[in-house]
């Protein structure tokens, strides 16, 4: 907990200062004012995170967390549960769509166990392992205040540790065989909405087992009666490890003044409950795309921001993420190449 807290204390607010000085050198640019429409803004918003007109975010990584749900047992999902541990490898061996896409974009994937069911061999995934998989939130808690607590501040520890290494721009990753399930039970618990209005079918579960997908959420938050005032007890009670993890994540580098960009519908879900438990982190997140996942844009709507692009991406991993990278280092050599008037 000291962990958390300390960071929490540490997150403050856009540098308005360097924010008017990128704003007056943009408008001086060789270009019609406005022109560059959202580069300019990531560009401002850049500066006010970073306190830096001029910044750079040339060293990137993207943060993927892998963990294991007890809810599965309720046939949420359509894929087997041990995919979690088989494929959490693949991404220190380059073989998935993130890792293509950020090794386009100049990216390291930091790959970390969080909670899978299965040990791992290995070595290249990093072992934070709390515990096998999170417990059945149909049933009670997925898990306790303490391990929802560990989540966060093992995220704010990866986090910490990358931007200590030099990493200047932070994108957020997930695997976890049936986490758009807690994902749309956080979304139905912040929005008070029906799980049915935003329940989707995830990794391609058959639509006519929508309704019982939606009905377990219901279950969930109905036994375990989560405060949508309280992060940190939503995350308990119907979050997972990785969310938690992500979550982490972007507290950490909010409080590091560095830009972290949100994914899809499960990275929205973490940066909902980092947001709930410090407003101020909105301010230090860039959210990438619109997912193709059903309730995605009331996710957006509830996150309150608008996202960069929208090209039918639901895969998750980060592949949003590691795309949006491309349009946030650009918006930083327009300031520092384009000539001025």
């Amino acid at each position: 907990m000291q962990l958390l807290n300390e960071t929490l204390k540490k997150i403050s607010t856009l540098d308005q200062d360097s924010m008017q000085k990128a704003r007056l050198h943009i408008d001086s640019l060789f270009k019609p004012l406005g022109s560059l429409g959202r580069l300019e803004e990531l560009a401002i918003q850049l500066a006010g995170i970073t306190k830096n007109p001029f910044p750079s975010v040339n060293d990137k990584s993207i943060i993927v967390m892998s963990a294991d749900h007890g809810v599965y047992e309720e046939g949420v999902a359509p894929d087997p549960q041990i995919i979690t541990a088989l494929q959490t490898p693949n991404f220190t061996k380059g073989l998935t769509g993130v890792c293509a896409l950020a090794k386009q974009a100049r990216a390291d994937v930091v790959v970390v166990d969080i909670g899978i069911a299965k040990d791992l061999k290995e070595p290249k995934v990093i072992n934070r392992k709390i515990r096998y998989g999170t417990s059945n939130m149909a049933k009670g808690p997925a898990m306790t205040r303490e391990e929802a607590i560990k989540s966060l501040e093992i995220g704010i520890d990866m986090v910490n540790n990358q931007i200590k290494n030099g990493k200047n721009l932070i994108g957020t990753g997930e695997m976890g065989i049936a986490n758009t399930t807690p994902s749309t039970a956080i979304f139905s618990v912040i929005g008070n909405l029906d799980p049915e209005e935003i329940v989707g079918v995830g990794a391609g579960l058959p639509t006519e087992k929508l309704k019982h997908k939606a009905a377990v959420i219901r279950k969930a938050i109905q036994v375990n009666q989560p405060n949508p005032k309280d992060g940190i007890d939503i995350l308990s009670k119907v979050g997972g490890f990785e969310i938690g993890g992500m979550a982490g994540t972007m507290l950490g580098a909010a409080a590091k003044r560095t830009p972290v960009v949100v994914d899809g519908f499960i990275s929205t879900a973490a940066a909902l409950l980092a947001i709930t438990i410090e407003p101020k982190v909105k301010d230090f997140l860039i959210p990438s795309h619109h997912t193709a996942e059903r309730g995605g844009k009331v996710a957006m709507e509830l996150l309150g921001l608008e996202p960069l692009f929208d090209i039918g991406l639901r895969l998750g991993e980060g592949t949003g993420a590691a795309l949006a990278f491309n349009f946030i280092e650009a918006a930083t050599f327009m300031v520092k190449e384009m000539g001025v008037r």
